[in-house]
């Protein structure tokens, strides 16, 4: 009698298709990643939309990043409109308050942060340097991008800049490690208000072993699949904003990374 070996992680990575991979939950970037040493456990915040634009803004910020910081975070991500209408005193308020977490903040810009469709001076004055990057933690890759266009809030283009960023480093990065990125702009397949060119960013990724994507803009919680990997929008944490689902809650994540996988908990913030 014939016995059928079982499949090698190896020949299914060169037989199957991506279909068939997909379906098996072992897509091409999480083969490249099998011999991957996960690093130590760590949790991160992700936070969306605080639209700063009053002084009772900034103090509802305030006790939003003190119910953040009571998670330990290691660090946190903020995927745009940092403020309402982009003026210098906000984002000022903004990086004072985020200073308090007690861990780095990595941020990328909204197109609220925009004095209009050509001026961004005020975010890149406060915090240079945040617009296409990226950085590890005990591992993982993540992965920073400038998706806006301007003030523009729908039918927009992601600019060449970003993409330009995209050709030139990911080379310099490991295809193998678990990734993560993050931006303003919805990414995922139907999602509304999604760039005109999302698709050319994500190809640009394809084979990574992406392991998620956070993005703003919608104020509500959304969640697709992306080759394996959740591509998530969520409500929004402004107290002068308002769902765009709408729902009552606001609010963020808290992710856990543990073992080259990601958790993530959506944590109502509800300011005494």
């Amino acid at each position: 009698m014939f016995l059928a070996q079982p499949m090698t992680r190896r020949a299914a990575l060169r037989h199957c298709t991506a279909g068939t991979l997909l379906a098996l939950g072992l897509w091409p970037g999480t083969l490249r990643a099998a011999n991957e040493t996960a690093g130590r456990t760590f949790k991160f915040v992700v936070i969306n939309d605080t639209h700063v634009v009053s002084p009772e803004c900034a103090a509802y910020l305030t006790k939003a990043v003190a119910d953040l910081k009571r998670h330990d975070p290691a660090f946190g991500l903020h995927v745009g409109d940092l403020t309402d209408k982009a003026e210098l005193p906000r984002f000022e308020v903004v990086r004072e308050t985020f200073a308090k977490l007690g861990a780095p903040t990595y941020f990328v810009p909204g197109n609220h942060d925009y004095s209009s469709n050509t001026d961004r001076a005020h975010y890149d004055e406060v915090f240079p340097g945040r617009l296409n990057y990226s950085f590890e933690a005990e591992g993982w890759q993540f992965i920073a991008l400038d998706t806006t266009d301007g003030q523009r809030y729908d039918q927009t283009t992601i600019q060449p800049a970003a993409l330009d960023w995209l050709d030139q480093n990911l080379p310099r990065l490991d295809r193998r490690r678990p990734t993560i990125v993050f931006t303003h702009f919805p990414l995922a397949a139907g999602a509304k208000m999604r760039p005109l060119n999302a698709d050319a960013l994500l190809d640009r990724l394809r084979d990574f072993n992406l392991q998620a994507v956070f993005n703003g803009h919608y104020h509500g919680f959304t969640e697709s699949q992306w080759r394996g990997a959740p591509v998530t929008t969520n409500r929004c944490c402004s107290l002068k904003r308002d769902n765009h689902d709408g729902t009552k809650e606001k609010g963020y994540f808290v992710c856990t990374a543990k073992d080259g996988r990601l958790t993530r908990e959506f944590v109502e913030f509800k300011p005494a």
